[in-house]
Protein backbone atom coordinates (compact mmCIF):
# COMPACT_ATOMS: atom_id res chain seq x y z
CA UNK A 1 0.00 0.00 0.00
CA UNK A 2 3.23 2.37 0.61
CA UNK A 3 6.33 2.98 -0.92
CA UNK A 4 8.25 1.09 2.18
CA UNK A 5 8.12 -2.07 4.66
CA UNK A 6 6.57 -1.45 8.09
CA UNK A 7 9.07 -2.66 10.95
CA UNK A 8 6.48 -4.86 12.07
CA UNK A 9 3.10 -6.00 11.15
CA UNK A 10 0.17 -3.21 11.74
CA UNK A 11 2.95 -0.59 12.28
CA UNK A 12 3.22 2.61 10.15
CA UNK A 13 5.23 2.44 7.08
CA UNK A 14 7.85 5.35 6.67
CA UNK A 15 6.81 7.95 4.73
CA UNK A 16 3.06 7.06 5.54
CA UNK A 17 0.74 9.95 5.46
CA UNK A 18 -1.28 8.75 7.61
CA UNK A 19 -4.00 12.35 7.40
CA UNK A 20 -5.10 10.57 4.15
CA UNK A 21 -4.95 6.65 4.46
CA UNK A 22 -6.14 6.40 8.52
CA UNK A 23 -8.86 9.24 8.81
CA UNK A 24 -11.97 9.32 10.21
CA UNK A 25 -15.12 10.13 8.11
CA UNK A 26 -16.42 14.02 8.33
CA UNK A 27 -19.74 15.80 7.61
CA UNK A 28 -19.40 19.23 6.66
CA UNK A 29 -23.12 21.14 8.34
CA UNK A 30 -25.52 21.78 5.83
CA UNK A 31 -27.31 25.15 5.25
CA UNK A 32 -30.14 25.71 3.32
CA UNK A 33 -30.83 29.50 1.86
CA UNK A 34 -34.44 30.48 0.96
CA UNK A 35 -35.71 34.50 0.76
CA UNK A 36 -32.81 35.18 2.84
CA UNK A 37 -33.04 33.14 5.75
CA UNK A 38 -30.23 30.58 6.29
CA UNK A 39 -31.71 27.70 8.06
CA UNK A 40 -30.27 24.73 10.14
CA UNK A 41 -31.67 21.70 10.63
CA UNK A 42 -32.07 21.26 14.12
CA UNK A 43 -34.20 19.59 17.19
CA UNK A 44 -37.00 21.01 18.80
CA UNK A 45 -38.44 20.00 22.17
CA UNK A 46 -41.79 19.62 22.44
CA UNK A 47 -42.90 22.88 22.69
CA UNK A 48 -42.01 24.26 19.24
CA UNK A 49 -44.63 25.12 16.59
CA UNK A 50 -43.86 25.91 12.60
CA UNK A 51 -44.40 29.38 12.01
CA UNK A 52 -45.73 28.28 8.57
CA UNK A 53 -48.49 25.67 9.18
CA UNK A 54 -48.50 26.23 13.17
CA UNK A 55 -48.56 22.37 13.42
CA UNK A 56 -46.12 21.05 16.30
CA UNK A 57 -42.41 20.26 15.17
CA UNK A 58 -41.57 16.84 17.08
CA UNK A 59 -40.44 13.51 15.87
CA UNK A 60 -37.17 11.41 15.72
CA UNK A 61 -34.27 13.30 13.53
CA UNK A 62 -34.21 16.62 12.71
CA UNK A 63 -37.88 17.35 11.75
CA UNK A 64 -37.21 21.44 12.09
CA UNK A 65 -35.13 23.80 10.61
CA UNK A 66 -33.92 27.55 12.26
CA UNK A 67 -33.11 29.98 10.90
CA UNK A 68 -29.84 31.26 12.19
CA UNK A 69 -30.23 35.01 11.82
CA UNK A 70 -33.81 35.65 12.75
CA UNK A 71 -34.56 32.59 14.60
CA UNK A 72 -37.70 31.34 12.65
CA UNK A 73 -38.84 28.00 13.41
CA UNK A 74 -40.24 25.84 10.40
CA UNK A 75 -40.67 22.23 9.51
CA UNK A 76 -38.19 20.85 7.35
CA UNK A 77 -40.75 19.73 4.74
CA UNK A 78 -42.20 24.04 5.05
CA UNK A 79 -38.68 25.78 4.30
CA UNK A 80 -38.92 25.76 0.78
CA UNK A 81 -42.46 27.70 0.97
CA UNK A 82 -41.87 30.15 3.20
CA UNK A 83 -42.23 33.50 1.32
CA UNK A 84 -41.55 36.18 4.00
CA UNK A 85 -38.03 37.37 4.41
CA UNK A 86 -35.49 37.00 6.84
CA UNK A 87 -35.39 40.33 8.59
CA UNK A 88 -32.20 39.58 10.11
CA UNK A 89 -33.89 40.00 13.24
CA UNK A 90 -35.30 37.54 16.21
CA UNK A 91 -38.55 36.51 15.58
CA UNK A 92 -40.73 35.74 18.26
CA UNK A 93 -41.66 32.02 18.16
CA UNK A 94 -45.30 30.63 18.31
CA UNK A 95 -46.68 31.27 21.12
CA UNK A 96 -47.79 28.25 23.03
CA UNK A 97 -50.69 27.99 25.84
CA UNK A 98 -52.52 25.30 27.91
CA UNK A 99 -55.84 24.91 28.04
CA UNK A 100 -57.88 23.85 31.25
CA UNK A 101 -56.85 20.11 30.55
CA UNK A 102 -53.12 20.71 30.24
CA UNK A 103 -53.04 20.30 26.73
CA UNK A 104 -50.45 22.81 24.47
CA UNK A 105 -52.76 25.39 21.72
CA UNK A 106 -51.72 27.72 19.63
CA UNK A 107 -51.80 30.97 20.65
CA UNK A 108 -51.53 34.25 17.94
CA UNK A 109 -47.80 35.16 16.70
CA UNK A 110 -46.16 36.68 13.39
CA UNK A 111 -47.26 33.07 10.72
CA UNK A 112 -45.77 33.16 7.86
CA UNK A 113 -47.75 31.35 4.82
CA UNK A 114 -47.23 31.64 1.29
CA UNK A 115 -50.32 32.72 -0.63
CA UNK A 116 -49.17 30.41 -3.87
CA UNK A 117 -50.48 26.63 -3.96
CA UNK A 118 -47.28 25.04 -2.21
CA UNK A 119 -45.99 22.03 -3.68
CA UNK A 120 -46.49 18.59 -3.24
CA UNK A 121 -44.35 17.85 -0.30
CA UNK A 122 -41.91 14.40 -0.69
CA UNK A 123 -43.35 11.33 0.51
CA UNK A 124 -42.32 10.36 3.64
CA UNK A 125 -39.32 7.62 3.83
CA UNK A 126 -39.87 4.34 5.07
CA UNK A 127 -39.58 4.16 8.80
CA UNK A 128 -36.88 2.69 10.40
CA UNK A 129 -37.30 -1.03 12.00
CA UNK A 130 -39.95 -1.55 15.07
CA UNK A 131 -38.02 -1.67 18.46
CA UNK A 132 -37.85 -5.23 19.53
CA UNK A 133 -40.31 -5.82 22.41
CA UNK A 134 -39.98 -8.11 25.24
CA UNK A 135 -43.33 -10.20 23.96
CA UNK A 136 -41.60 -10.58 20.39
CA UNK A 137 -38.42 -12.12 21.96
CA UNK A 138 -38.08 -15.78 22.38
CA UNK A 139 -39.69 -17.41 25.84
CA UNK A 140 -36.81 -17.01 28.50
CA UNK A 141 -35.12 -14.48 26.48
CA UNK A 142 -36.76 -11.06 28.01
CA UNK A 143 -33.57 -9.46 28.73
CA UNK A 144 -31.82 -5.72 28.84
CA UNK A 145 -28.35 -5.89 29.09
CA UNK A 146 -25.73 -3.33 30.95
CA UNK A 147 -22.24 -3.07 31.00
CA UNK A 148 -21.92 -5.32 34.02
CA UNK A 149 -23.28 -7.98 31.92
CA UNK A 150 -19.91 -7.66 29.86
CA UNK A 151 -15.72 -8.54 30.71
CA UNK A 152 -13.94 -5.31 28.74
CA UNK A 153 -10.49 -7.36 27.41
CA UNK A 154 -9.02 -5.36 25.19
CA UNK A 155 -9.02 -1.93 22.93
CA UNK A 156 -9.44 -2.73 19.22
CA UNK A 157 -10.18 0.43 17.33
CA UNK A 158 -10.66 4.06 18.20
CA UNK A 159 -12.32 6.69 15.97
CA UNK A 160 -13.59 10.44 16.27
CA UNK A 161 -16.30 9.65 18.69
CA UNK A 162 -15.89 6.15 19.50
CA UNK A 163 -13.88 3.36 21.05
CA UNK A 164 -14.01 -0.09 20.32
CA UNK A 165 -13.05 -2.85 22.52
CA UNK A 166 -13.18 -6.33 22.73
CA UNK A 167 -15.83 -7.51 25.04
CA UNK A 168 -17.13 -11.33 26.81
CA UNK A 169 -20.68 -11.64 27.36
CA UNK A 170 -20.23 -13.45 30.74
CA UNK A 171 -23.40 -15.12 30.48
CA UNK A 172 -22.35 -16.85 27.78
CA UNK A 173 -18.44 -16.46 27.39
CA UNK A 174 -19.14 -15.31 23.73
CA UNK A 175 -16.86 -12.53 22.59
CA UNK A 176 -18.28 -9.82 21.00
CA UNK A 177 -17.03 -5.84 19.99
CA UNK A 178 -18.65 -2.96 21.81
CA UNK A 179 -18.64 0.54 20.48
CA UNK A 180 -18.26 3.05 23.10
CA UNK A 181 -19.87 6.11 22.23
CA UNK A 182 -19.90 9.30 25.00
CA UNK A 183 -23.03 11.31 25.02
CA UNK A 184 -21.02 14.49 25.81
CA UNK A 185 -19.95 14.41 22.22
CA UNK A 186 -22.91 13.65 20.30
CA UNK A 187 -25.57 16.07 21.77
CA UNK A 188 -25.31 17.87 18.47
CA UNK A 189 -28.40 17.25 16.32
CA UNK A 190 -26.64 16.11 13.64
CA UNK A 191 -24.92 13.23 15.65
CA UNK A 192 -27.60 12.73 17.71
CA UNK A 193 -29.18 11.96 13.92
CA UNK A 194 -26.04 9.70 12.90
CA UNK A 195 -26.45 7.74 15.75
CA UNK A 196 -29.90 7.06 15.32
CA UNK A 197 -29.10 5.78 11.91
CA UNK A 198 -26.19 3.78 12.61
CA UNK A 199 -28.53 1.58 14.94
CA UNK A 200 -30.93 1.77 12.07
CA UNK A 201 -28.70 0.20 9.84
CA UNK A 202 -27.36 -2.23 12.23
CA UNK A 203 -30.32 -3.54 12.83
CA UNK A 204 -30.92 -3.62 9.41
CA UNK A 205 -27.37 -5.42 8.53
CA UNK A 206 -27.48 -7.99 11.50
CA UNK A 207 -29.07 -10.99 8.48
CA UNK A 208 -26.24 -10.31 5.92
CA UNK A 209 -23.50 -12.06 5.53
CA UNK A 210 -21.05 -9.61 4.66
CA UNK A 211 -22.08 -7.05 6.79
CA UNK A 212 -21.42 -6.39 10.70
CA UNK A 213 -24.72 -6.49 12.57
CA UNK A 214 -26.28 -5.79 16.00
CA UNK A 215 -26.54 -7.85 19.37
CA UNK A 216 -27.70 -5.17 21.27
CA UNK A 217 -27.88 -1.22 22.55
CA UNK A 218 -27.59 -0.40 25.98
CA UNK A 219 -26.62 3.31 27.56
CA UNK A 220 -25.53 4.67 30.99
CA UNK A 221 -25.78 8.18 31.93
CA UNK A 222 -22.64 9.01 30.27
CA UNK A 223 -22.03 7.09 27.21
CA UNK A 224 -24.02 4.63 24.67
CA UNK A 225 -22.95 1.38 23.58
CA UNK A 226 -23.18 -0.84 20.42
CA UNK A 227 -22.44 -4.75 21.25
CA UNK A 228 -21.86 -6.04 17.60
CA UNK A 229 -20.36 -9.19 15.92
CA UNK A 230 -16.59 -9.37 16.62
CA UNK A 231 -14.47 -9.64 13.06
CA UNK A 232 -11.28 -11.48 14.42
CA UNK A 233 -9.40 -10.86 10.87
CA UNK A 234 -8.63 -7.23 10.94
CA UNK A 235 -9.29 -4.80 8.45
CA UNK A 236 -8.07 -4.34 4.67
CA UNK A 237 -6.08 -1.21 5.89
CA UNK A 238 -3.93 -3.83 7.95
CA UNK A 239 -3.48 -6.37 5.70
CA UNK A 240 -2.44 -4.19 2.87
CA UNK A 241 0.19 -2.72 5.09
CA UNK A 242 1.91 -5.77 5.19
CA UNK A 243 1.45 -7.13 1.33
CA UNK A 244 1.53 -3.49 -0.55
CA UNK A 245 -0.66 -5.03 -3.22
CA UNK A 246 -3.11 -8.18 -3.89
CA UNK A 247 -3.33 -10.19 -6.74
CA UNK A 248 -6.26 -9.46 -9.20
CA UNK A 249 -7.89 -12.37 -7.94
CA UNK A 250 -7.98 -11.51 -4.40
CA UNK A 251 -8.88 -7.88 -5.04
CA UNK A 252 -11.77 -9.10 -7.55
CA UNK A 253 -13.38 -11.62 -4.69
CA UNK A 254 -12.75 -8.76 -2.32
CA UNK A 255 -14.58 -6.25 -4.57
CA UNK A 256 -17.09 -8.81 -5.29
CA UNK A 257 -18.70 -9.46 -2.13
CA UNK A 258 -18.28 -5.70 -1.85
CA UNK A 259 -20.64 -5.15 -4.23
CA UNK A 260 -23.03 -7.46 -2.93
CA UNK A 261 -23.12 -6.20 0.93
CA UNK A 262 -23.79 -2.55 -0.93
CA UNK A 263 -26.33 -3.62 -3.37
CA UNK A 264 -28.38 -5.35 -0.34
CA UNK A 265 -28.06 -1.74 1.34
CA UNK A 266 -28.84 0.36 -2.10
CA UNK A 267 -32.31 -2.29 -2.24
CA UNK A 268 -32.93 -1.58 1.68
CA UNK A 269 -32.70 2.52 0.54
CA UNK A 270 -29.51 3.36 2.63
CA UNK A 271 -26.76 4.77 1.04
CA UNK A 272 -23.45 3.73 2.92
CA UNK A 273 -21.03 6.32 2.03
CA UNK A 274 -18.11 5.57 3.92
CA UNK A 275 -16.29 2.43 2.14
CA UNK A 276 -12.54 2.58 2.57
CA UNK A 277 -10.09 0.19 3.72
CA UNK A 278 -10.87 0.61 7.20
CA UNK A 279 -14.15 -0.63 7.18
CA UNK A 280 -14.01 -3.55 5.37
CA UNK A 281 -13.55 -6.23 7.81
CA UNK A 282 -11.97 -10.04 7.09
CA UNK A 283 -13.86 -12.65 9.17
CA UNK A 284 -11.72 -16.25 10.28
CA UNK A 285 -12.41 -17.67 7.14
CA UNK A 286 -11.21 -14.69 5.52
CA UNK A 287 -15.07 -13.36 3.92
CA UNK A 288 -15.32 -9.63 3.99
CA UNK A 289 -17.74 -7.59 6.22
CA UNK A 290 -18.43 -3.83 5.94
CA UNK A 291 -18.90 -2.31 9.07
CA UNK A 292 -19.20 1.73 10.57
CA UNK A 293 -23.03 2.69 9.72
CA UNK A 294 -22.52 6.50 10.89
CA UNK A 295 -22.13 8.12 7.50
CA UNK A 296 -25.23 6.39 6.20
CA UNK A 297 -28.15 7.48 4.50
CA UNK A 298 -31.49 6.15 5.15
CA UNK A 299 -34.63 6.63 3.31
CA UNK A 300 -33.22 6.97 0.10
CA UNK A 301 -36.17 5.37 -2.85
CA UNK A 302 -34.59 4.76 -6.56
CA UNK A 303 -34.44 8.24 -8.24
CA UNK A 304 -34.11 9.96 -5.08
CA UNK A 305 -30.84 12.40 -4.27
CA UNK A 306 -29.17 13.76 -1.24
CA UNK A 307 -26.81 16.88 -0.87
CA UNK A 308 -25.06 16.11 2.20
CA UNK A 309 -21.14 17.14 1.92
CA UNK A 310 -19.43 13.81 3.96
CA UNK A 311 -17.15 11.00 3.73
CA UNK A 312 -13.55 10.28 3.80
CA UNK A 313 -11.53 12.73 1.80
CA UNK A 314 -9.92 10.33 -0.27
CA UNK A 315 -12.64 8.61 -1.05
CA UNK A 316 -15.44 11.19 -1.72
CA UNK A 317 -16.76 10.78 -5.22
CA UNK A 318 -16.60 13.96 -7.72
CA UNK A 319 -20.45 14.75 -7.76
CA UNK A 320 -20.03 15.34 -3.51
CA UNK A 321 -17.34 17.86 -3.94
CA UNK A 322 -19.03 19.90 -7.22
CA UNK A 323 -22.04 20.45 -4.65
CA UNK A 324 -24.17 18.31 -6.36
CA UNK A 325 -27.39 16.41 -5.35
CA UNK A 326 -26.35 12.64 -5.71
CA UNK A 327 -27.34 9.19 -4.69
CA UNK A 328 -25.80 5.41 -4.52
CA UNK A 329 -23.30 6.30 -6.99
CA UNK A 330 -21.25 7.59 -4.73
CA UNK A 331 -20.66 4.57 -3.20
CA UNK A 332 -19.61 2.49 -6.52
CA UNK A 333 -16.90 5.61 -6.83
CA UNK A 334 -15.41 5.19 -3.30
CA UNK A 335 -15.35 0.85 -4.64
CA UNK A 336 -13.27 2.14 -7.82
CA UNK A 337 -10.89 3.77 -5.17
CA UNK A 338 -10.57 0.93 -3.02
CA UNK A 339 -10.12 -1.72 -5.83
CA UNK A 340 -7.45 0.80 -7.29
CA UNK A 341 -5.99 0.71 -3.87
CA UNK A 342 -5.83 -3.03 -3.78
CA UNK A 343 -4.64 -3.38 -7.00
CA UNK A 344 -2.00 -1.03 -7.60
CA UNK A 345 -1.10 -0.40 -3.99
CA UNK A 346 -1.49 3.09 -4.19
CA UNK A 347 -4.07 6.15 -3.91
CA UNK A 348 -5.47 6.91 -7.43
CA UNK A 349 -5.01 10.53 -6.30
CA UNK A 350 -1.42 10.04 -4.93
CA UNK A 351 -0.05 13.47 -4.64
CA UNK A 352 4.25 12.65 -5.93
CA UNK A 353 6.36 14.39 -3.36
CA UNK A 354 3.54 16.09 -1.23
CA UNK A 355 5.03 15.51 1.93
CA UNK A 356 7.43 18.27 0.69
CA UNK A 357 5.01 20.63 -0.47
CA UNK A 358 2.90 22.38 1.93
CA UNK A 359 0.09 23.40 -0.57
CA UNK A 360 -0.29 20.08 -1.88
CA UNK A 361 -0.60 18.64 1.48
CA UNK A 362 -4.09 19.78 1.80
CA UNK A 363 -7.92 18.66 1.74
CA UNK A 364 -8.36 21.59 -0.62
CA UNK A 365 -5.77 20.10 -3.16
CA UNK A 366 -6.85 16.76 -2.44
CA UNK A 367 -10.42 17.78 -3.85
CA UNK A 368 -9.00 19.48 -6.85
CA UNK A 369 -7.01 16.59 -7.42
CA UNK A 370 -10.36 14.35 -7.25
CA UNK A 371 -12.37 16.53 -9.74
CA UNK A 372 -9.28 17.31 -12.44
CA UNK A 373 -7.05 14.59 -12.34
CA UNK A 374 -6.81 12.23 -15.07
CA UNK A 375 -6.58 8.86 -13.44
CA UNK A 376 -3.74 6.65 -15.03
CA UNK A 377 -4.38 2.96 -14.74
CA UNK A 378 -1.25 1.22 -13.93
CA UNK A 379 -0.15 -0.77 -17.29
CA UNK A 380 -0.07 -4.13 -14.80
CA UNK A 381 -2.95 -4.52 -14.26
CA UNK A 382 -5.15 -6.54 -17.04
CA UNK A 383 -7.61 -5.00 -19.75
CA UNK A 384 -10.40 -6.41 -17.32
CA UNK A 385 -9.06 -4.96 -14.39
CA UNK A 386 -8.10 -1.47 -16.21
CA UNK A 387 -12.02 -2.01 -17.34
CA UNK A 388 -13.62 -2.14 -14.38
CA UNK A 389 -11.29 0.40 -12.83
CA UNK A 390 -12.15 2.99 -15.06
CA UNK A 391 -16.17 1.95 -14.95
CA UNK A 392 -16.10 2.86 -11.13
CA UNK A 393 -13.87 5.46 -11.13
CA UNK A 394 -15.99 7.47 -13.89
CA UNK A 395 -16.53 11.02 -13.11
CA UNK A 396 -19.70 11.56 -14.69
CA UNK A 397 -22.06 9.18 -12.25
CA UNK A 398 -24.48 9.02 -14.66
CA UNK A 399 -22.02 6.83 -16.98
CA UNK A 400 -20.35 4.80 -13.96
CA UNK A 401 -20.52 1.04 -13.53
CA UNK A 402 -23.44 0.57 -12.25
CA UNK A 403 -25.33 3.87 -12.26
CA UNK A 404 -26.60 3.09 -15.86
CA UNK A 405 -30.02 1.15 -16.61
CA UNK A 406 -28.34 -1.79 -15.75
CA UNK A 407 -27.72 -0.95 -12.49
CA UNK A 408 -26.49 -3.92 -10.49
CA UNK A 409 -26.56 -6.34 -12.98
CA UNK A 410 -24.19 -4.07 -15.35
CA UNK A 411 -21.60 -5.24 -12.24
CA UNK A 412 -22.10 -8.65 -12.48
CA UNK A 413 -22.09 -9.17 -16.10
CA UNK A 414 -18.83 -7.05 -16.39
CA UNK A 415 -15.76 -9.03 -17.50
CA UNK A 416 -13.77 -8.37 -14.69
CA UNK A 417 -16.24 -10.76 -12.34
CA UNK A 418 -16.61 -13.22 -15.11
CA UNK A 419 -15.36 -15.80 -13.12
CA UNK A 420 -17.46 -14.97 -9.91
CA UNK A 421 -20.17 -17.04 -9.00
CA UNK A 422 -22.75 -14.65 -7.72
CA UNK A 423 -25.00 -17.47 -5.78
CA UNK A 424 -22.77 -19.20 -4.55
CA UNK A 425 -20.50 -16.10 -3.39
CA UNK A 426 -23.67 -14.86 -1.85
CA UNK A 427 -23.64 -18.41 0.34
CA UNK A 428 -20.13 -18.05 1.47
CA UNK A 429 -19.90 -20.66 -0.14
CA UNK A 430 -16.56 -19.88 -2.42
CA UNK A 431 -13.29 -20.29 -0.62
CA UNK A 432 -11.41 -17.32 -0.06
CA UNK A 433 -8.17 -16.65 -0.75
CA UNK A 434 -6.56 -15.69 1.94
CA UNK A 435 -7.39 -16.87 5.51
CA UNK A 436 -5.81 -14.85 8.26
CA UNK A 437 -3.61 -16.66 10.93
CA UNK A 438 -5.35 -16.93 13.91
CA UNK A 439 -4.41 -18.99 17.01
CA UNK A 440 -8.20 -18.84 18.86
CA UNK A 441 -11.38 -16.73 18.77
CA UNK A 442 -9.30 -13.84 20.99
CA UNK A 443 -6.57 -13.39 18.70
CA UNK A 444 -5.71 -9.98 18.20
CA UNK A 445 -2.77 -10.30 16.03
CA UNK A 446 -4.01 -8.26 13.26
CA UNK A 447 -5.48 -5.18 14.95
CA UNK A 448 -2.73 -2.35 15.06
CA UNK A 449 -0.80 -2.34 18.47
CA UNK A 450 -1.52 1.24 18.24
CA UNK A 451 -5.04 0.06 19.69
CA UNK A 452 -4.58 -3.12 21.48
CA UNK A 453 -1.62 -1.84 23.74
CA UNK A 454 -4.22 1.08 25.23
CA UNK A 455 -5.36 0.63 28.42
CA UNK A 456 -9.20 -0.82 28.63
CA UNK A 457 -10.43 0.95 31.42
CA UNK A 458 -13.31 3.77 30.61
CA UNK A 459 -12.80 6.66 32.45
CA UNK A 460 -14.95 7.37 35.11
CA UNK A 461 -17.86 9.76 34.94
CA UNK A 462 -18.00 13.12 35.61
CA UNK A 463 -20.85 14.63 37.25
CA UNK A 464 -21.22 18.46 35.83
CA UNK A 465 -20.99 16.74 32.69
CA UNK A 466 -23.70 14.30 32.67
CA UNK A 467 -26.01 17.12 34.28
CA UNK A 468 -25.31 19.14 30.99
CA UNK A 469 -26.74 16.07 28.95
CA UNK A 470 -30.28 15.90 28.09
CA UNK A 471 -31.01 12.37 28.51
CA UNK A 472 -34.29 12.70 26.63
CA UNK A 473 -32.22 12.78 23.33
CA UNK A 474 -31.35 9.06 23.94
CA UNK A 475 -34.88 7.28 24.91
CA UNK A 476 -35.50 4.35 23.17
CA UNK A 477 -32.35 3.60 22.24
CA UNK A 478 -31.63 0.21 23.74
CA UNK A 479 -32.65 -2.76 21.41
CA UNK A 480 -31.96 -6.37 21.58
CA UNK A 481 -31.76 -8.53 18.81
CA UNK A 482 -34.30 -11.50 19.20
CA UNK A 483 -32.10 -13.78 16.65
CA UNK A 484 -29.15 -13.46 18.76
CA UNK A 485 -31.15 -13.66 21.76
CA UNK A 486 -32.77 -16.98 21.05
CA UNK A 487 -29.45 -18.37 19.70
CA UNK A 488 -27.73 -17.78 22.96
CA UNK A 489 -30.76 -19.18 24.94
CA UNK A 490 -29.75 -22.72 22.95
CA UNK A 491 -26.29 -22.41 24.56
Amino acid sequence: MFPNVPAAPGMPCAGEDRSIYRRGARRWRKLYRVNGHIFQAKRFNRRAFCAFCQDRIWGLGRQGFKCIQCKLLVHKKCHKLVQKPCSNEHVDPVEVKEDANGESTLGRASSVRSRAEPEPLPETPPAPPAPVRAEDLEPGSQRHYSLEDFELIRVIGRGSYAKVLMVELKRTKRVYAMKVIKKALVTDDEDIDWVQTEKHVFETASNHPFLVGLHSCFQTPSRLFFVIEFVRGGDLMFHMQRQRRLPEEHARFYAAEISLALHFLHERGVIYRDLKLDNVLLDHEGHIKLTDYGMCKEGVRPGDTTSTFCGTPNYIAPEILRGEEYGFSVDWWALGVLTYEMLAGRSPFDIAQAADNPDQNTEDYLFQVILEKTIRIPRSLSVKAASVLKGFLNKNPAERLGCGEGAFLDIVNHPFFKSIEWEMLEQKQVVPPFKPRLEGERDLANFPPEFTDEPVHLTPDDDTVIADIDQSEFEGFEYVNPLLMSLEDCV
